[in-house]
């Protein structure tokens, strides 16, 4: 399902939305038909999996109820928790293929029982197989076309699929392994791209099976894609970002300009007066060093890592801010790196609530009041970095710094 019920996706406020990086899988990545040696293929847009946080590690003190840091935990915020990995990761590009694979309608079967066709038998044949009523069904057999480009997506790892997804869930981690009930089709959606300009991306539902057949209950209708577009997979949701999108993102090179700016402002924990920091990217996601920012997550004050204000009364996690005397969730502050979920190069000046990463206002804002898919029914806003639900009466939260005091 496509969810364009956000009034402003495809508007300047959604197409700000970009990044520009190419990490697709080596079968995406491969030369394009047409292209120069040590030319980049064509891209006709990209899909970034909205995020789900992975916790591992012991059990802290913290969610003892007791006084201390929290678990290290990593996340889709530019990368699985386990890694990208071939056709599973967490972004991948759609680029022009060497030779064309895509397909489209060519006879259409009306039958009155819903019978096995031979088209269904014939593994080199792709169909379609919809019920329309128990006495009507209907089979479309399907041929090539030369003018499109076909991509798979779904949970499936046979060869027909393009980009591997799995169940994801806020707060806990990734399904995966074979005991995981997963609600992710095994063959979810498939991705047709124009090979010419404006090489316009319309989504199907379902993609074809091992046996090129797939059987739907009702009729299979193609939506255009836009810059800003949210795929549900009932388990997962995609993001789509077009290449007029990409070129007015943040590049990676910009985040990592304004984390080393943000330090170079050499911010100060206002009680321990002690000099804070983000911790650089390459380090990895692991447990907060003794620099990292905290934050009240009610209030905004940004404070080094202090083991009392704790208020058990409350909850394992319920701080009260020293300053202003707000109690609530007390994290560390990590930067988010995903590129392609922010609208804006804007300096880091908001987190999200209550898991702390931190993004311009812009982005934070309009994640804050997006609500992304839950189950089959809810919808709910969400951190894009990490999956989790977002709290309090904004979803986010202003950063207040204290600087040097000399």
């Amino acid at each position: 399902m496509v969810l364009e019920g956000n009034p402003e996706v495809g508007s300047p406020r959604t197409s700000d939305l970009q990044h520009t990086g190419n990490k697709g899988s080596c079968l995406l990545s491969s030369p394009s038909e047409g292209a120069q040696p040590g030319e980049e293929p064509i891209k006709y847009g990209e899909l970034i999996v909205l995020g789900c946080c992975e916790e591992g590690g012991e059990e802290t003190e913290a969610q003892r109820g007791e006084v201390t840091g929290p678990r290290a935990h990593s996340c889709y915020n530019g990368c699985l928790a386990n890694g990208d990995k071939g056709r599973r990761r967490s972004r991948l590009a759609l680029s022009r293929r060497p030779h064309a694979n895509g397909v489209k309608p060519d006879v259409m079967h009306h039958i009155s029982t819903p019978l096995v066709s031979k088209a269904l038998s014939n593994r080199g044949q792709h169909s379609i197989s919809y019920t329309l009523s128990r006495s009507h069904s209907v089979i479309v057999e399907y041929t090539h076309d030369s003018d499109t480009d076909m991509f798979q997506i779904g949970r499936s790892t046979e060869n027909m699929i393009d980009f591997v997804v799995t169940d994801t869930s806020p707060g806990g981690s990734a399904a995966e392994g074979p005991s995981a009930q997963s609600t992710i089709s095994r063959y979810a959606c498939r991705i047709l791209c124009d090979r010419r300009p404006p090489y316009t991306a319309r989504i199907y539902a379902a993609g074809f099976d091992a046996s090129s057949n797939i059987f739907l209950g009702v009729e299979n209708e193609s939506n255009v894609l836009q810059d800003g577009s949210l795929i549900d997979l009932c388990g997962a949701t995609l993001l789509w970002r077009t290449p007029a999108g990409l070129l007015r993102a943040p590049t990676l090179k910009q985040l990592e300009a304004q984390r080393q700016e943000a330090n170079a402002a050499r911010p100060q924990c206002p009680v321990g007066l002690s000099t804070l920091a983000f911790p650089s990217p390459a380090r990895g996601r692991t447990a907060p060093d003794k620099q990292q920012p905290w934050v009240y997550v009610r209030c905004g004050h940004v404070h080094g890592y202090h083991g009392w204000g704790c208020r058990r009364e409350r909850g394992p996690q319920e701080r009260e801010c020293p300053l202003c005397r707000l109690v609530g969730p007390y994290v560390p502050l990590w930067l988010g790196q995903e590129a392609g979920l922010c609208l804006d190069p804007g300096p880091p000046s908001h987190a999200f609530a209550p898991c702390g990463h931190v993004c311009s206002e812009k982005t934070a804002r309009y994640w804050a009041q997006t609500p992304l898919p839950h189950g089959t029914h809810a919808f709910h806003a969400a951190c894009p970095f990490c999956g989790a639900w977002l709290t309090g009466e904004h979803g986010c939260v202003r950063l207040i710094f204290q600087g040097p005091l000399d």
